[in-house]
């Protein structure tokens, strides 16, 4: 009889950084841009994959986003501005019948137990700081990151960053919620 093989877990999160200039009328979608991080990624075989900024599970077994999101992108956001886009979109089980899955997305559910939830920032920020950012180089050095920044149109990302999942994920997501006034 033969055991069946199980998949390491990898547990991720990623993370939708909308910018928009603070010269443009609030309350629109006008001008609004996503950062997007270009890394290597070897399994992959890509030296320049586009993807969100994202982490993994950090040692205390909670998700560490804000703490990624500055080693990535070098911002510093508070934990608390950051809205799970997951589970503002996937209800949480409601009875004892339901199954246990995490209140986020599985990319491959067939092969692994690899779950992502999703989270959202959005700012106003002067334009001038915008074109800072796009190209920066970021990342933990010591950690062999090395992390350029790419600031792209919020109607172009799903274009950009088609082959990373979470990408595609963040775009349904924030447009979905978007559509029903939950964001």
């Amino acid at each position: 009889m033969s055991k069946a093989r199980r998949f390491p877990t990898t547990d991720v999160q990623g993370h939708q950084l909308i910018l928009q200039p603070d010269d443009v009328p609030e309350n629109t979608e006008t001008e609004k841009h996503v950062i997007l991080t270009i890394q290597p990624r070897i399994p992959a075989g890509s030296l320049a994959l586009v993807e969100l900024p994202a982490g993994m599970l950090d040692d205390s077994g909670t998700f560490g986003a804000a703490k990624e999101i500055a080693e990535e992108t070098g911002l510093k956001i508070p934990a608390s501005d950051l809205i799970d886009m997951t589970k503002l979109a996937i209800p949480a089980a409601s009875s004892a019948n339901d199954e246990r899955l995490q209140q986020a997305v599985y990319p491959s559910p067939g092969g692994s137990d690899e779950f992502i939830p999703i989270f959202l920032w959005q700012k106003r920020v002067p334009r001038d700081q915008l074109e800072e950012w796009q190209g920066k180089l970021t990342g933990l050095r010591e950690h062999g990151e090395k992390i350029t920044l790419m600031l792209c149109p919020l109607d172009q990302v799903w274009k950009h960053g088609a082959r990373d999942a979470k990408v595609l994920t963040a775009c349904a997501l924030y447009h979905g919620l978007q559509r029903e006034g939950r964001i």
